[in-house]
């Protein structure tokens, strides 16, 4: 499993509450992380290939 302690997370610029309401997304040579910043670092994290984090991310901007 890839080390996640020590990646740069950054929050969405559309964080609600205080910035307690959103995912933090952070970059890895092989891929995009996503993360509920709620958790504190404690909880799951989703993987994603960075064609996949380009194709939903696009999606999003469209919708």
């Amino acid at each position: 499993m890839e080390d996640t302690i020590d990646l740069r997370w950054r929050k969405s610029s559309y964080s609600g509450n205080g910035g307690t309401d959103c995912v933090e997304v952070g970059d890895r040579a092989n891929g995009v992380l996503v993360r509920d910043t709620k958790q504190a670092g404690t909880g799951p994290v989703l993987r994603f290939t960075p064609d996949a984090w380009s194709r939903f991310a696009e999606a999003v901007k469209s919708a």
